[in-house]
């Protein structure tokens, strides 16, 4: 069955973006940078917290975003200075409610952490989330951002993942439950047979 919507803003496509970088002049130049890098700077980002609609659709960063625009996000960023290991990441998982609610759950971290346990904590987290509002969790993704800063340059890391801007047929649709929990698990399902192929190349 539909659910009705309670007010406009609810985003329907979403994407997964991040990057690292460097600057000799500041911290937030870094950021910048990373911004940059990540095809995201052209936006007025609003960080969020951590909830999925029910029917998001994962979409490429396309850049197609007007500059300037008002733009929703829930980010994990870390800023470091010279010798510094730094680390962002963000995490998000399929789940269901034991009342039957079906939607999706986003975790960051961040600190003087590599990827492993950048890793470990966006999981330990995204449990933790699900536990609380006994939820059931049939997929789990991540995305890290993890960087050695070099002598004389400030670093940043940046890892977000942006609600594309909706437009007024999207923002006044029924979110359709049905199959979304099947639809994501095989796209996770299909990304990580294709990392397992590429490993197996790679090591012959």
């Amino acid at each position: 069955m539909p659910n009705p919507i309670h007010g406009i803003f609810l985003p329907k496509k979403v994407f997964v973006t991040g990057a690292s970088a460097t600057s000799s002049t500041s911290p937030l130049n870094a950021f910048d940078a990373a911004l940059i890098k990540a095809k995201i700077a052209q936006c007025n980002l609003v960080c969020v917290s951590s909830i999925l609609p029910p029917d998001a659709e994962f979409v490429e960063n396309n850049d197609e975003i007007t500059p300037g625009t008002i733009t929703f996000c829930v980010m994990a960023r870390m800023d470091g200075n010279p010798g510094e290991t730094i680390g962002a990441g963000i995490g998000w998982a399929w789940g269901i409610t034991q009342d039957g609610k079906k939607y999706g759950i986003v975790a960051e971290a961040h600190g003087y952490k590599d990827k492993d346990a950048i890793e470990r904590e966006l999981k330990w987290k995204l449990q933790e989330m699900a536990k609380v509002r006994q939820m059931q969790l049939l997929s789990v993704e991540t995305r890290l951002e993890c960087l050695e800063v070099p002598k004389g340059k400030y670093g940043s890391a940046v890892v977000a993942l942006v609600y594309v801007p909706w437009s007024d047929e999207e923002a006044k649709r029924e979110v359709q439950e049905e199959n979304f929990v099947q639809r994501e698990i095989m796209k996770s399902s299909l990304r990580n047979n294709h990392l397992r192929v590429n490993s197996k190349v790679l090591l012959r």
